[in-house]
């Protein structure tokens, strides 16, 4: 394990399990996490939501799901980003080839994406709004380029309705203790 990925996984094991062990919002249950069964969903262009949803399923357990849209998204990055700004602008949901036949069975679910346009891909808007989140514990994280997590987790809030969503995380390229994800 290179440098680099030691010192990502330090940070999300100290964030991470940050989560778990505080106790200020009455969370116990969230404390016991072999009781629960967990689904680290994501959304990632460039590689480095999945990083951290791997260094996630590393620290947690659980199953990884990609979120992927049936349309072909652009191969060039700031493209894509456009088109999901005429996305966001039009609020179109574009269409899943993601499929998680048993959703119901998870009780935790970590829900991930990169911000873009201070805001989440419309491909995870799409995937809350095709999912019935009620009694769920929902944690969300964020990467982006060091600018924060903008209305994202506002969105994982009000969009994964009826689930108890906790304080999430968020991964930048300018974080004060100077780690990185692949690809920065």
């Amino acid at each position: 394990m290179n440098k680099k990925r030691i010192l990502i996984l330090l940070a999300f094991t100290a964030a991470v399990g940050g989560i778990f062990i505080s106790q200020s919002r009455g969370e116990k249950e969230a404390l016991d996490m072999k009781k629960t069964k967990t689904l680290i969903v994501y959304y990632s262009r460039t590689g480095n939501t999945k990083v951290v949803a791997e260094l996630i399923q590393d620290k947690v357990g659980g199953d990884l799901a990609q979120i992927e849209t049936k349309q072909e998204r652009p191969s060039n990055y700031r493209e894509e980003v456009s088109q999901n700004e005429r996305e966001q602008n039009e609020a179109v949901l574009p269409e899943l080839k993601t499929a998680i036949p048993d959703f119901e069975s998870y009780d935790r679910i970590f829900i991930g994406a990169p911000t873009w346009n201070m805001a989440l891909p419309q491909a995870v808007i799409t995937f809350m709004d095709r999912h019935d989140f009620t009694g769920k514990t929902v944690i969300p994280f964020n990467t982006n380029g060091g600018y924060g997590a903008g209305s994202s987790f506002e969105q994982i809030r009000t969009g994964a309705k009826g689930a108890r969503t906790l304080e999430g995380f968020s991964s930048g390229r300018r974080q004060r203790n100077g780690w990185r994800l692949a690809g920065y």
